[in-house]
């Protein structure tokens, strides 16, 4: 199996996600190269800044909500309004 970076991309952001606090800052302790990636991709703020989180870009949020549900397109619950 090939590694795709894409993915692990995709993965890394869904994590952000998952970390996200004031709507838009993430953690950033996730693996260097995938958050690089996404910052040269626009998705998140510069990673390399003293705080120990990441500014999600606008776009990045709105990549991330596709992200979420290509990963988990029957999340558990999914019939509950």
């Amino acid at each position: 199996m090939e590694y795709d970076e894409d993915k692990v991309d995709e993965m890394a952001l869904a994590l952000l996600f998952l970390t996200l606090r004031d709507g838009y800052r993430a953690w950033k302790g996730h693996d260097w190269s995938a958050v690089d990636r996404l910052h040269k991709k626009g998705m998140i703020a510069n990673p390399l800044e003293k705080a120990k989180s990441v500014a999600l870009t606008e776009e990045g949020c709105n990549v991330r909500a596709n992200c979420s549900r290509s990963i988990s397109p029957n999340p558990p619950n999914s019939d509950i309004v």
